[in-house]
């Protein structure tokens, strides 16, 4: 398998990656989280390649209407339309994460905090033990009322259900000149083995009605008596 050495400058991490990964992939397995960006109603990690680029996948149609002409030729990609199509020395330049507002829920945590400081002990010990009785009451219930079977098996089909969603999500996200280039219409190994062992005659249909058993010998005509 052909492999590309590839290199993070922002994040100092380089490494070896196989032909054929896009580079979205290749950052999530170093551990990388690239910044996004937003194009109208889509997403994507834009990345400038500063060595290398001659060892990607042509620019595809959503690049190339996204990203400007002066992008592009400075060398931006973007990570989940860029796949390593040989091998050589590619090198990265990741943008810089901006601080993110907090979510909603982490406001609210955060202003339950300023308030139960500001409580008398009592008032705090008096809520502790309200939080603690309402949760132990949910937590029996829910034990009292879920069979551990049902639940094991929910869960397993909830697995299996995202990673199957995971999966085609990814297969949608490619770019439609890749899917094409690939092949993806292409018959399976087993499919092409199947229709060759179809076109060929049978044992049979050679040798007409004549029947041989494999590993045994021919049964020989009695020898006339004398």
């Amino acid at each position: 398998m052909q492999q590309a050495e590839i290199k993070f400058e922002r994040e100092n991490l380089n490494g070896l990656v196989a032909v054929g990964t896009y580079l979205v992939d290749a950052a999530r397995r170093m551990g990388i989280d690239l910044a996004r960006e937003e194009f109208g109603e889509t997403e994507f990690s834009v990345v400038k390649i500063t060595k290398g680029i001659e060892h990607l996948s042509a620019p595809t149609k959503t690049e190339i209407e996204n990203l400007s002409a002066e992008r592009r030729k400075s060398g931006e990609r973007f990570a989940e339309q860029a796949k390593i199509k040989r091998a050589g020395e590619i090198t990265i330049m990741t943008t810089k994460k901006t601080e993110e507002a907090k979510p909603e829920f982490e406001a609210k945590q955060e202003e339950y905090r300023k308030e139960f400081e500001e409580l008398p002990l009592e008032k705090k010990i008096a809520s502790l033990v309200e939080l603690e009785s309402i949760a132990l009451s949910e937590t029996f219930y829910f034990i009292i009322n879920s069979p551990y079977k049902i639940v094991g098996k929910i869960m397993d089909v909830m697995a299996e259900f995202g990673l199957q969603m995971e999966a085609d999500a990814k297969k949608q996200a490619r770019p439609a000149e890749h899917q094409t280039a690939d092949g993806d219409n292409q018959p399976s190994v087993s499919e092409e083995h199947q229709t060759a062992e179809d076109d060929q005659p049978s044992v049979s249909e050679e040798n007409g009605n004549k029947k041989t058993t494999r590993g045994k010998k021919a049964e020989q005509p009695p020898s006339p008596s004398i």
